[in-house]
């Protein structure tokens, strides 16, 4: 069984993205400052990452083909005289993610739900399209005591390809080792998660969200409004 990540495993508030891209260089900044970094003044650092982090956003939307925020943070800031150990370059990543982890959320039972999968040998893991680095992602969901139940965790960052391309599903596929007529997809979005694994022959199934519950779904497709709906509609799955 594989996941979509933001807006299915964790649901994110709406935010004013302006106030939360200030608030996560902000973020950023204090901490390169505590490593007496030379990262000079926080408006001059705020706006030249932010500007760098939209035009990427762009490339990225043109050529349909994500970017990893740890490399081209390391990469800018680099260029700045700003020198980090690994470890350092990850907690960087993290301050510039965490003021977004800190409006998000996950069902109160979906540890329980997770764990009543695996305990049926179900192999879990997560599909999705982000520049975000994993170590950031991964993080999370360690904080919301999710990460173990995943052996899989595809990142489009790390293909010149993500969904709906067709491709992305069979490399998640391949990691697992089940062919995807036994995979259920489970995703937020029609475009890009549903259309994408019904393309890769898997059994699709609609996360319900304010975005979504009035568009109309593939014949094929299922729709739930809890993943703690998910042992009951395998058992049906099973049956039929």
């Amino acid at each position: 069984m594989l996941f979509d990540l933001g807006q299915t495993l964790i649901h994110f508030d709406k935010v004013n993205t302006m106030a939360l891209s200030r608030e996560a260089a902000a973020n950023a900044y204090d901490y390169l400052k505590e490593l007496d970094q030379p990262v000079g003044g926080l408006k001059a650092y705020m706006w030249s990452n932010l500007l760098s982090i939209r035009f990427k956003l762009l490339i990225s939307d043109l050529m349909k083909h994500d970017w990893d925020s740890l490399v081209g943070l390391r990469k800018s800031h680099e260029k700045k005289g700003i020198r980090l150990s690994a470890e350092q370059w990850r907690q960087l990543n993290w301050k510039w993610y965490e003021p977004l982890s800190r409006r998000g959320s996950i069902e109160p039972d979906l540890a329980e739900t997770l764990g009543l999968l695996r305990d049926k040998d179900i192999k879990l893991g997560i599909v999705s399209n982000t520049w975000v680095n994993g170590c950031s992602l991964e993080k999370h969901l360690d904080k919301y005591g999710l990460l173990h139940f995943f052996d899989v965790k595809v990142y489009s960052y790390d293909y010149p390809f993500r969904k709906p391309d067709k491709r992305i599903f069979l490399e998640a596929a391949k990691l697992v080792n089940v062919p995807c007529a036994n995979i259920i997809f489970i995703g937020d979005r029609i475009d890009n998660d549903i259309r994408g694994a019904i393309r890769a022959g898997m059994i699709p199934i609609l996360k319900t969200t304010p975005e979504n519950k009035r568009k109309t779904l593939p014949p094929t497709a299922t729709r739930i409004d809890k993943l703690s709906e998910i042992p009951k509609l395998i058992e049906k799955l099973n049956a039929d």
